[in-house]
């Protein structure tokens, strides 16, 4: 489908239009060819000043999109079809290519033609990552998105007016690729707004990020429920500044890439990575398992100061079985259906993430931890052996010239970062192995086992 761009210097004029205040700041293309950002136009100083608001209508949220329907039924019977999608549908693309004109229409013409985010990349420029933990979130980002992609078009190409518009072979041209560039523009310029929640505001997402100090302004929401851009506190700015917010200071450099497609060049850390995991097939209880686990199936990995620590409440689904004292049971509920129950040792567990809690209790939670332990450093030493190999892949590509040479710099460093973090979570899983093994509780485990003797009370 043919998007329609306008400078952005014709911005200034939209949003007079609809109301939206500027105080001492100005949206303007920035220099060296970085795109656009929030630019100063006077000197603050002020902690808390007003520099830019936003009408509450304008704000792209879930509930602004259902309010809209509430006088457009071409867009509400869209939101109805799509179901558990209109999450998604309502606030980036239906607004804009469906049902009556709305100042967001307008607005997204504003919006850069080029999106840097991996799911646009080329499949070589994709091996760049290979190794890496936002590899298998780029694959299965862009499963998702041709799954969804497939549901909007099986339950709207019935609506006549999406007939028409979308995907009628004569009049219709909505493909898979514009549903891509709808998710890429709400992943990237969505707002955690307080009180509302993650939206579009517009304007105040023409501001670039910048960490730490370097973080000017904050957004927030104003009494009537509108977006504000305030001056941070400490900061102070004269006319020329750009006007900065953050992204978040403690996303790892997988999700600032994944998410806004950069990596900072201060970033000297990936502060976190998720490594997906796997219940061996060897497991009796694999699929009873897999079927009561809520969580992701991998752990989080991150930095914590001087070491490494790690979450994944999947993880314990692992390390422990039947002769355990896990069990697995079918129970008729009232209405005569059937359910899958899990417990530990006699205590229910409603959906696998309490059992960490109870291991801890248990007699045996050295051996448990051990386990854990274990398990994480062998999945570590895999994804070490992985980047290792990617990285001589990477050299060769690079030296074909199959990666331009911007992503390029961006894969290697997050393969420097990953690598480092990596590095250091296998040693501290080295020194937490060495630790358990000295457990006494562990020792009389592993006697036992060896010597198949049963009877000892490890309480």
């Amino acid at each position: 489908m043919q998007r329609k761009f306008l400078p952005i210097e014709a911005l200034p004029a939209w949003a007079e239009l609809n109301t939206v205040e500027f105080h001492g700041v100005k949206i303007s293309s920035l220099l060296d060819g970085k795109g656009s950002g929030v630019l100063a136009t006077a000197e603050h100083t002020e902690e808390g000043a007003i520099l830019m608001k936003i009408p509450q209508e304008l704000v792209l949220s879930l509930e602004n999109v259902w309010i809209y329907a509430k006088s457009d039924h071409h867009l509400r019977e869209v939101l109805e079809a799509t179901g558990d999608y209109a999450r998604i549908t309502s606030t980036s693309l239906l607004p804009v290519k469906i049902g009556s004109s709305n100042p967001f229409a307008d607005y997204v013409q504003f919006l850069p033609a080029h999106i840097p985010l991996p799911t646009f990349w080329g499949s070589a420029e994709i091996e760049m990552v290979k190794g890496t933990s936002l590899e298998a979130a780029v694959r299965s980002k862009l499963d998702s998105l041709g799954r969804e992609f497939d549901h909007l078009r099986d339950s709207s190409q019935s609506i006549k007016l999406c007939q028409q518009y979308w995907w009628d072979p004569e009049t219709g041209s909505l493909s898979l690729d514009d549903w891509k560039r709808v998710d890429a523009m709400y992943r990237s310029r969505a707002l955690d707004l307080p009180g509302t929640g993650h939206a579009m505001v517009p304007c105040i997402d023409m501001a670039n990020h910048a960490a730490g100090k370097g973080t000017v302004a904050r957004y927030d929401t104003d009494t009537n429920g509108g977006g504000v851009l305030v001056l941070r506190p400490g900061q102070s700015t004269t006319a020329g500044d750009e006007v900065t917010i953050t992204y978040g200071d403690d996303k790892g450099a997988c999700e600032m890439l994944f998410s806004y497609g950069f990596i900072e060049e201060r970033m000297d850390s990936a502060r976190e990575l998720f490594l997906d995991l796997d219940i061996p097939d060897d497991d009796p209880l694999k699929q009873a398992k897999k079927a009561v686990a809520k969580s992701p199936p991998g752990v989080r990995i991150f930095h914590t100061g001087e070491s490494t620590s790690w979450e994944g409440p999947y993880v314990w689904l692992l390390c422990v079985n039947e002769e355990d004292g896990l069990k697995f049971q079918m129970l008729q509920t009232t209405d005569g259906a059937r359910e899958l129950n899990v417990s530990w040792k006699g205590q229910d567990l409603v959906d696998g993430k309490k059992i960490e809690e109870l291991l801890r209790a248990d007699p045996l939670w050295d051996v448990y931890h051990l386990r854990a332990v274990t398990t994480l450093q062998g999945r570590v030493e895999s994804q070490l052996h992985r980047l290792v190999s990617a990285r001589e892949q990477m050299q060769v590509a690079a030296e074909k010239g199959r990666a331009g040479p911007t992503n390029l710099d961006i894969a290697m460093k997050l393969h420097d970062l990953e690598e480092e973090l990596l590095m250091q979570a296998y040693e501290d899983f080295e020194h937490q192995t060495s630790s358990l093994l000295e457990s006494h509780v562990v020792q009389e485990y592993l006697r036992c086992a060896a010597t198949d003797d049963e009877e000892y009370d490890f309480s």
